[in-house]
């Protein structure tokens, strides 16, 4: 039996606990079933009545019969959070991301996962290409849902050649498959200059919109590119008139969308906006922000809860003066300096800061404040007024290693810019909490 079924931790007084079950032991079998993984694990656990098999360190097996309510948690967690390997990407995309890494980094960063089951547990989007009908068959018959895919485009051959996987343009009869079965879905495009953008970008929008509402919702995002791009494909960045015109089909597919369905469905990501010089949209034309972690509504979200919830609060006029510097991606720095203006119009003793820090790590084209690294932040910041704490949004770190991209360490950037570091969730009722600590 693999050692990914093997059990880290159980949880005081759970199911598992009262039944024996120990870290360190290894489940073999549910209700006479072996596991493959976790979603095998999810689906057999679910049962109210369960015979269990666990092996001991020893290698002794011990059978254990539980009776619990039905859906209550056994309250363990394994050492693989998928009780199986990772499956890694076959597919050499001409815009991973990941091919566009300096060498020298961590390890983790260079793998690419394309598996499916993290679709489930963490959101990752995946191709589909390392799908085989086996596993289709699982997802429907466990009824998993929603599943992310990244899609790019629906031509066969196009997709095989942005994908360089000459099994890559099956995409949409697996969609239909899952469609037919009624699982839900979300889809990705990651567009590029002269690929997949202009009458692709029509046919793909349209042939995704067919599975409407089993696929709920489509993003647009534009291409990723570093300065680490030598023997890549070459690929060129869009300017202001090339993402006023993707706005323009993406729009004309989001109006024809909600006459038909009542939803916008196609969402373009927050930076077609800025690059396009356009004013972003209303929270109504985000059908309740389905796509928020591929930057889609991020920034039209984080505005609408911040003035919300300084609406709610009050002057203080025995408030004491303190101040705050903020470091965020170029992308979202404007309005984030906007929305500190505001705070300090209503709060004058409240002095904020705001730096936009230039990637010059991953190269300028890229802004987003997650891909921002220590060595970058401490550069630009070491000669700056940064008050009596620095600000940073949750997703320039890794949150339990408290470390950046480059391995720079929250506790090194404290020590080198002489100043608390202090990570705020992105979410606008949060930072105004934090400001009025």
């Amino acid at each position: 039996m693999s050692t990914a079924h093997q059990i880290a931790s159980v949880a005081p007084g759970s199911v598992a606990e009262r039944a024996g079950i120990q870290a360190g032991d290894i489940i073999t079998s549910l209700n006479g079933t072996n596991l493959l993984d976790i979603f095998d694990y999810y689906y057999y656990a679910d049962e109210p009545s369960l015979d269990v098999v666990v092996e001991k360190p020893d290698h002794s097996t011990v059978e254990l019969h539980i009776e619990k309510e039905e859906g209550e948690d056994l309250g363990i967690s394994f050492e693989n959070g998928l009780m199986d390997d990772y499956k890694s990407c076959h597919n050499k995309c001409m815009f991973c991301f990941i091919d566009q890494m300096p060498p020298g980094m961590r390890d983790t960063l260079y793998f690419k996962d394309d598996d499916t089951r993290l679709s489930f547990l963490q959101g990752n989007y995946v191709t589909l290409t390392n799908m085989k009908d086996a596993d289709i068959d699982r997802i429907i018959h466990y009824h998993l849902a929603p599943i992310n895919i990244s899609v790019h485009t629906t031509n066969p051959q196009l997709r095989c050649k942005m994908l360089h996987n000459r099994f890559a343009g099956d995409v949409l009869d697996k969609i239909k498959r899952l469609a037919e079965a009624g699982i839900e879905m979300n889809s990705q495009i990651v567009l590029c200059k002269g690929e997949n953008d202009g009458a692709e970008l029509e046919r793909t929008i349209s042939e995704l919109l067919d599975f409407y509402p089993y696929m709920q919702s489509l993003s647009v995002v534009p291409v990723g590119l570093t300065k680490f791009r030598e023997g890549l494909y070459p690929l060129e960045p869009f300017e202001k008139e090339d993402a006023r015109e993707v706005l323009d089909i993406i729009h004309k597919w989001q109006n024809i969308s909600f006459e038909r369905h009542g939803s916008h469905f196609v969402q373009a990501s927050d930076e077609w906006y800025l690059v396009a010089e356009q004013d972003l949209p209303r929270e109504e034309r985000y059908d309740g922000f389905l796509q928020l972690e591929n930057g889609v509504g991020m920034i039209r979200l984080l505005v609408n809860e911040f003035r919300e919830a300084l609406a709610k609060e009050h002057r203080r006029p025995f408030m004491r003066t303190k101040s705050f510097s903020i470091a965020t991606g170029r992308l979202a720095a404007p309005f984030i300096q906007t929305l500190c203006d505001e705070f300090m119009e209503k709060f004058p003793k409240v002095t904020i800061y705001v730096y936009p820090i230039r990637n010059d790590f991953f190269g300028e084209r890229i802004t987003v404040s997650g891909l921002i690294t220590g060595q970058d932040l401490i550069a630009q910041l070491k000669d700056k007024p940064l008050g009596d704490c620095l600000l940073i949004p949750h997703n320039m770190v890794r949150q339990q290693e408290r470390d950046f991209l480059d391995d720079v360490t929250i506790a090194e950037v404290n020590t080198a810019l002489q100043v608390p570091v202090d990570i705020v969730k992105s979410s606008g009722h949060e930072l105004v909490k934090r400001f009025l600590l």
